[in-house]
This record gives C-alpha cells, sequence and structure tokens, in this order.
C-alpha cells in the first residue's frame, strides 16, 4: 500500500497570497510549495495573534477583541514584539472628561432649592438673584 499525503486546503486564497508577495520587487517566480508553507505560516501566525488577544480582552473582561488588546498582545510576546509593535497604530488616547465646578455651573432659575437644603433640618431657603 501506497502511502497517501493529504493534502488541505489552506484558508486563505492562494493567489492573493501570491500577489502579496509579488509585490516585492526581489521576488520574480514563487515556487507553489513555498507559497503553500508562507500561506500556512500567515494562518498560523494569524491565529497565534487571534487567540493571544482574545486572552487579554477576556483578562479585561471585554467580549470584543480591539486594538488595544491585539498591541498588549503583541507587547508580551517578544518575538513578536520585536517586528510587529512599529506597524501598529498607536493606541487610541483616552478621552479626557472635564468635570464642571460648582462656580463653572449656570446659576440655578430662580425660585429653585438646592437638594441638599431640602433634606437639612429647619426650614429651607429659597435662592433668591
Amino acid at each position: 500500500m501506497a502511502e497517501e499525503e493529504e493534502t488541505t486546503r489552506p484558508e486563505f486564497p492562494i493567489t492573493r497570497v501570491k500577489k502579496i508577495m509579488k509585490v516585492d520587487k526581489d521576488i520574480n517566480k514563487i515556487n507553489s510549495d513555498a507559497l503553500h508553507l508562507v500561506t500556512y505560516s500567515t494562518e498560523l501566525f494569524l491565529r497565534f495573534l487571534a487567540e493571544k488577544s482574545s486572552v487579554v480582552a477576556a483578562e479585561k473582561k471585554r467580549k470584543t477583541v480591539n486594538i488595544d488588546h491585539l498591541r498588549i498582545a503583541v507587547k508580551r510576546h517578544q518575538p513578536t514584539s520585536d517586528f510587529l509593535l512599529d506597524s501598529l497604530p498607536l493606541p487610541s488616547p483616552q478621552p479626557v472628561r472635564v468635570t464642571k465646578t460648582v462656580s463653572d455651573r449656570k446659576p440655578p432659575p430662580a425660585g429653585t432649592r438646592r437638594i441638599d437644603a431640602f433634606f437639612s433640618k429647619g426650614k429651607a431657603k429659597v435662592d433668591s438673584p
């Protein structure tokens, strides 16, 4: 009995990977075996990144993986960090919430009472303009 090699098709389209590889001007021809190896390597690498990013998202108690989770996963894995971290977009700046102080707020309308005056003992004062 002859042993048959089990061939599996990669999940990525091989022709697209070939086009991406041909973008490099140093590459003229691509061997089909090399093309399959690059395609499978890409699949494995992206699966690895997805798993690590998912772990980070779970640690942060999030259901959706975002770019910040990917960036943290890349930072944690040194070999990946060495070449990929510079290619990732910069982290999104956290929105700064500006809280207004009491003096910055508009004065209440005439006849309005403050809530703390309502709960204080004795007669509540009504603000007058």
